[in-house]
């Protein structure tokens, strides 16, 4: 019998890791051009059930990759080559590791004796990525005698990342290939168990109870006699069990647009970030008992009520299936490990069982006439803007717009900040994303590529003209990943990085050095970049016109990017400066 040669025994073990990978249920495949990457690109090529998508950036791919995952719900593998191109995946891999979101993160290197000797494209990837992935391996290349570790590796990068310890996230696998690297490979080790895939069952998530705390030890069953809020942000749980225990606790719901809460429900509170931003209506509010649900706000009103809150003694419970410590305000006083559904069903079913007391009856009616004084103010001041699309505008009046099915992804910066503040309740919200896991602004566009090249319906995505910019190389393979897949870059143009504007530099410094560091407006115009790639590009200068371009776009053609020009920096400040004082009159008579 031959022996197989080190070229072939690598190309089988490639095809091996993708056959059990397949078997788990990854259905995705992002690959960006490389040589020593060949033997894994060649792999998930040819296997029929794999769809591969072929970035040119890795930056770009591995947010693209992260798109995917998002929209899929299962780990995305991405496939670079070796040196730079490893490094380049590090800030996707990071947003990844911190928004909990499964990667199967494949980089070619050299093999040993090309470490460490002046060999081109070589730098040193073990561990390339730190503490942030869930698993790293490096398994030696071309070894035969290996093949019966093949499949159960593979099963565990896919449990690690699918749903390890720590939750979701990113797993490393550095893997060092031999020239020759085309080859053709033998037969596949046999799966284990009849073809079960090893290690089937990663993902599943701890069972309710596992932490220091679950809902009963909590005595939940007297809430109802507090006066509680729940404050809920994507990953919360479902939207029915929570505005279920809210109405059995009567409780009001702050709701985050990611959450998928912020629905036409009495319980509903989506004006939180304007109203707490005022010191009366904030110690009026002040509530005994917090319980947070999922992701938190960026909104910094509602972090600074929630660290008074916890001045004044409030309890604050946090409910995390992976037992993550999410504090940054160090204001948790429990953390429940626990899936947030089968919690909030026990905690309801216990405060159903118990005495109850109604206690939070007024309680709740005093948030609902604050949602509804502040809700009124912003509509009654953004009336007298006669359709103009400022930023506060396009918040408020952009997800009715969309056609059902369509999802969001909202940049970092002002986007996110801005739908926190000014989205309304609706009776059908589209579900919306958005990279909080690191907050940067890079990789927007990749991200909302990569939703739409893994998801069913049409996506538009929310950026400002910076982060357009940063992310420009993802237009170079935009359209096509998908057929049938829409994506719709609406890009927010007020020549510059407006949230600078908000913070003390903009106060503090000279104007001209202010510009030159943060403000950083810059040259090329959304338009003519989009079109230079031969994509269809509009303008929209009121709300009328957005609405016939996102018709014309949306769902029709599979990349567009409209451009909104909003007032300047300088303005929109005093926008927001102007709403804020609105809610802020129409909302204090209401607590008194």
């Amino acid at each position: 019998m031959s022996v197989p040669s080190p070229s072939s025994v690598q190309a089988t073990f490639a095809a091996t890791v993708v056959d059990e990978w397949l078997a788990h249920g990854v259905t995705d495949a992002v690959v960006c051009p490389g040589s020593r990457s060949t033997p894994l690109a060649l792999a998930l090529r040819a296997a029929p059930a794999m769809r591969v998508h072929v970035r040119l950036d890795e930056r770009s791919a591995g947010f693209f990759a992260l798109g995917l995952a998002l929209a899929t719900r299962r780990p995305t593998v991405i496939c670079t080559t070796s040196g730079t191109a490893a490094a380049e995946l590090h800030p996707s891999v990071l947003e990844a590791h911190h928004a909990g979101v499964p990667l199967l993160v494949c980089t070619a290197d050299r093999p040993p004796e090309l470490q460490d000797v002046g060999a081109p494209q070589t730098v040193d990837q073990v561990h390339l990525f730190g503490r942030a992935v869930r698993w790293f391996v490096a398994p030696e290349p071309g070894r035969a005698e290996a093949a019966p570790t093949w499949r159960p590796m593979a099963a565990r990068a896919y449990a690690e990342a699918a749903g390890g310890p720590a939750g979701p996230g990113p797993v490393h696998l550095n893997l060092a290939f031999r020239e020759p690297l085309v080859e053709a490979p033998g037969p596949l080790p046999a799966r284990v168990g009849r073809g079960v895939p090893v290690g089937r069952g990663g993902g599943a998530g701890p069972a309710t109870g596992t932490g220091p705390a679950t809902g009963p030890q909590l005595g939940s069953a007297e809430w109802p006699t507090r006066r509680g809020v729940l404050v809920v942000g994507e990953g919360g749980g479902p939207p029915a069990s929570v505005l279920g225990l809210a109405r059995v606790l009567g409780w009001p719901v702050l709701a985050d647009p990611r959450s998928g809460c912020r629905v036409a429900d009495p319980s509903v509170v989506a004006g939180a970030d304007l109203f707490l931003r005022d010191p009366t209506i904030r110690r009026a509010l002040l509530p005994e008992m917090v319980v947070s649900l999922g992701s938190a706000w960026a909104s910094k009103s509602v972090g600074a009520w929630l660290g008074e809150a916890s001045a004044h003694g409030a309890a604050v419970v946090a409910v995390d299936p992976w037992w993550r410590w999410r504090d940054p305000d160090a204001v948790v006083t429990t953390v429940v490990r626990s899936d947030p559904g089968r919690w909030l069903h026990d905690v309801r079913e216990e405060v159903a069982a118990g005495a109850g007391g109604g206690g939070g009856s007024g309680w709740l009616r005093t948030w609902s006439g604050v949602e509804a004084a502040s809700q009124a103010a912003v509509d009654g001041a953004l009336g007298h803007d006669a359709g103009q699309v400022t930023e506060p505008a396009l918040a408020r009046s952009l997800l009715p717009l969309l056609p059902p099915g369509c999802q969001v992804l909202l940049s970092s910066s002002m986007p996110i900040r801005d739908f926190e503040s000014f989205t309304p309740a609706l009776d059908d919200p589209p579900v919306v994303h958005a990279n909080r896991g690191v907050n940067g602004i890079d990789g927007v566009s990749s991200t909302a590529l990569g939703l739409a090249a893994g998801g069913t319906g049409p996506v538009v995505a929310v950026l400002g003209d910076l982060a357009f910019l940063h992310d420009v190389s993802a237009l170079v393979r935009g359209a096509g990943s998908r057929p049938g897949s829409s994506c719709t870059l609406v890009v927010v143009d007020n020549g510059g990085g407006g949230i600078f504007s908000f913070l003390p530099q903009a106060r503090e410094l000279d104007g001209d050095v202010f510009e030159e560091l943060f403000g950083t407006p810059q040259v090329p115009d959304a338009l003519d970049v989009a079109r230079g790639f031969g994509i269809p590009a509009a303008s929209a200068g009121s709300l009328v016109e957005l609405a016939a371009v996102l018709e014309r776009y949306v769902a029709h053609e599979p990349l567009a990017v409209v451009r909104v020009a909003v007032p300047d920096r300088t303005v929109n400040l005093a926008h927001h400066e102007r709403l804020f004082s609105a809610v802020a009159a129409a909302a204090r008579p209401v607590v008194g």
